[in-house]
């Protein structure tokens, strides 16, 4: 199993692709369909992720698509189940398998991701529908004498625990603590607050018994809050960036796949073409979500006329990304 994990990471984060994170929950899905004049059902959910996951060539700029567990159990016009579609394509079927932020006790404004009950059964049961990977997310905030220690405590013990049973499950980890970029801090204050929550995940997944090398880190980019007024060039995000990972990261993981965390595609892409100019141990590539699909979503806007439309507009944003990625697998040859 050890060997099977090991593989399934490095086909993950694999140049030039990334991973698609497809996983919005049942109410964000429905927030996201309705401003775009879309009744949100669980028919035009289906149909938005199917218009997704049918694009054609999509296997050439992505490795892996995280589903929401609704997705995972649903099922495309010709009646192939998602992960059945997804791994038709030579995509890794994946899951996001925590149950959401919820408030923290004693922490007053922070949050602690939950989903533990009942996992192994869980996992159990998608490991047996075709899924290869999973995902846990952490949220992280930057504030006024925040994060505290209890915060990061709680969320990297949560997510180690869900890594050692995705694995125990056979079951690739993605471990997401994502440090938000809502707020008035500096880069250099989320420079320090993204090292402080790394190391301190690394050695809670050193506790926990996780096998690095089967593991896949989705972090988010070091940014300035988005409200600090303060610009920040590709280059100064890329340096702090892997300047923290450097500090935080031993060599045997098995990659990083950043998310987009709010920014805009254009600065997601950028930043992550940035990042391509260090050398690093562990490939960098994207695990975008909104920074890849939201053009498709208003391109389609459900009108079944305007699939192929939805399409393209995904494409166009996997394309530089995938770029991205590949020009420092080229440096590299």
């Amino acid at each position: 199993m050890t060997e099977a994990l090991h593989e399934t990471a490095r086909t993950m984060v694999s140049r030039p692709r990334g991973i698609l994170a497809a996983d919005e929950s049942i109410s964000t899905m429905s927030s996201r369909l309705e401003k775009v004049k879309v009744e949100a059902t669980a028919e035009n959910r289906r149909a938005y992720r199917q218009m997704l996951m049918t694009t054609p060539n999509l296997q050439s700029g992505i490795s892996g698509v995280i589903l929401s567990d609704e997705t995972f159990n649903q099922q495309i016009d010709d009646g192939r189940g998602f992960p059945e579609v997804v791994a038709a394509l030579g995509i890794l079927p994946g899951i996001k398998v925590d149950t959401g932020a919820k408030p923290l006790a004693g922490a007053p404004g922070e949050t602690v991701t939950e989903g533990l009950d009942g996992l192994r059964d869980r996992l159990a049961t998608y490991a047996a529908g075709g899924a290869r990977f999973a995902k846990w997310r952490a949220v992280i905030k930057i504030g006024d004498g925040l994060p505290t220690a209890r915060a990061l405590r709680a969320n990297t013990h949560a997510l180690a625990r869900y890594a050692a049973l995705c694995q125990e499950a056979g079951i690739v980890p993605i471990v997401e603590p994502e440090v938000l970029m809502d707020g008035e801090h500096t880069i250099d204050r989320c420079a320090e607050v993204t090292t402080v929550g790394l190391q301190q995940l690394m050695a809670e997944l050193d506790e926990a018994g996780v096998d690095l090398a089967g593991t896949v880190l989705k972090p988010n980019m070091v940014v300035p809050g988005n409200k600090s007024g303060e610009p920040a060039s590709p280059e100064q995000v890329a340096e702090q960036t892997v300047t923290v990972l450097r500090a935080a990261l031993p060599e045997a993981l098995a990659g990083v796949a950043f998310l987009s965390g709010g920014q805009s595609p254009e600065e997601a892409t950028a930043n992550l073409a940035a990042m391509q100019a260090h050398d690093t141990p562990w490939p960098l590539t994207f695990s975008f979500g909104r920074a890849l699909v939201d053009p498709a979503l208003k391109a389609w806007h459900g009108d079944p006329a305007l699939v192929a439309e939805g399409q393209q507009a995904l494409a166009d944003r996997v394309a530089p990304n995938s770029a991205a990625v590949a020009a420092r697998a080229e440096a590299k040859v």
